[in-house]
């Protein structure tokens, strides 16, 4: 029997029903949709095989998914079948979108994604969060807003969701971040203040930052779909994203994965969070900038591009500046120290670097691995791999993006019928 799973758990936006026939229709309609978009193209035959699902059934499925326009019907499956051949169907859904925000120190940020996974939309736009505030941020963010659900109508996409990624603490059934120290963000209605500025009739969310670039690599980046992956992502402040057995590790309380303020870290620095001796004090790009130019050095401007200041620290770098070399070199060996720590306890098959640690990984790299091996308990790094990830900075807003759509992915009734198409038939 086939086995869905599903990555991202997020709150629940419709009341429980009985598992009517209404119930478990949409739930083998979410099935069939998920399955086209993991597994890729195939025959009505080939999706019943796959899920267990009966021919008649999946046909029905398929059919009432053709008239959401969610799939669509593509070439002559010729693969060695009797009797006459079936037609390929595959993803579709052009006509929903989901849409993913970043908020950061430095920028705020947004993506839309089809169904697919094309991307639609996408613009980035240097912000001095905390100098702006809450208020004045969210007013930038709804412009931003705008702009994408105008280029997702050009497209014909309607958007299905938005998420959004916040530095910090986050209480995501409500949308409050309740803890954003390096922006300066408390107790802040997120999801209410959006609502007063965008007219938007779908869901809206708020969750971290890096636990939403964990899914961004888990579903769609180079190691996608690895079942035991931590992901490390470096800004001013630095976060975790924990994956265990497929599923995204949130604790608790949901406040797992604030591993930039353990105990790591130089224990005379104040942190953004008023402790001393976070780890972030020693790796965040904070850090990085103070040991490697002064204050008035066009690197430290919080008003330039970061990818344009990290180009400069990379070339000054590449020229043999020693004072750029020492300090990637210093931030590299911490980075080994407390990932160490991080794989003795998961066992990751992978450790992911994002962020600015990926924009300059090749520097870190070395001193990095150099630190593992002499402090992670198990040979060979107890079987783990650090990987530079290739979504760089937008794996936040790829991960919010994703998440959007997964309403579409459970319930695909969502998305209403397409004009002119016969109304959905009833049963499984």
């Amino acid at each position: 029997m086939f086995e869905e799973r599903r990555l991202y758990d997020g709150v629940a936006t419709r009341r429980q029903e009985p598992a009517d026939q209404a119930t478990v229709r949409r739930s083998n309609l979410g099935l069939v949709l998920r399955h086209l978009r993991d597994a890729g193209p195939r025959s009505r035959a080939r999706i019943a095989q796959d899920t267990g699902l009966n021919k008649a059934t999946v046909s029905s499925l398929v059919a009432e998914l053709a008239d959401r326009r969610l799939i669509s019907a593509g070439d002559v499956d010729r693969a060695g079948a009797v009797g006459r051949p079936g037609l390929i169907v595959h993803l579709d859904g052009r006509g929903v979108c989901g849409i993913g925000v970043e908020l950061n120190v430095d920028y705020a940020a947004i993506l839309v994604l089809d169904l697919r996974g094309e991307v639609l939309f996408e613009h980035r736009v240097a912000l001095d969060v905390p100098a702006l505030g809450p208020e004045r941020t969210l007013d930038e963010v709804a412009r931003l807003v705008a702009a994408a659900l105008e280029a997702a109508a050009a497209r014909g996409a309607a958007p299905v969701g938005l998420t959004v990624a916040v530095p910090g603490l986050v209480r995501s059934v409500d949308g409050v971040a309740t803890y954003a120290p390096n922006i300066g963000w408390h107790d802040v209605p997120v999801l209410d203040g959006l609502r007063a500025r965008v007219d938007l009739d779908c869901a809206i969310r708020v969750e971290n930052d890096a636990n939403l670039s964990a899914i961004a690599e888990w579903a769609m980046g180079p190691e996608a779909r690895t079942p035991d992956l931590v992901y490390l992502t470096g800004e001013v402040g630095v976060g975790g994203g924990v994956i265990v057995a497929g599923q995204l590790l949130r604790g608790a309380g949901g406040l797992s994965g604030e591993v930039g303020h353990t105990a790591l870290g130089d224990p005379d620095l104040v942190c953004g969070c008023g402790r001393r001796g976070c780890w972030e004090t020693v790796v965040g790009l904070t850090a990085l900038l103070r040991a490697a130019a002064d204050p008035d050095d066009p690197v430290h401007d919080h008003g330039r591009d970061l990818e344009t200041r990290l180009g400069e620290i990379a070339a000054r770098a590449d020229a043999g500046d020693q004072r750029t070399i020492d300090a990637l070199t210093t931030v590299g060996t911490a980075l080994g120290n407390g990932a160490a720590v991080l794989i003795n306890v998961f066992n990751p098959q992978i450790v992911m670097l994002g962020g600015y640690f990926a924009v300059l990984g090749r520097f870190f790299l070395e001193p990095m691995v150099a630190e593992l091996r002499t402090r992670v308990f198990g040979p060979d790094l107890a079987g783990a791999r650090i990987v530079l990830s290739t979504l760089g900075f937008t794996a936040a807003v790829r991960g919010g993006a994703h998440v959007a759509l997964e309403s579409v992915f459970d319930d695909p009734t969502l998305v209403p019928v397409a004009a002119g198409s016969p109304a959905p038939a009833a049963g499984a």
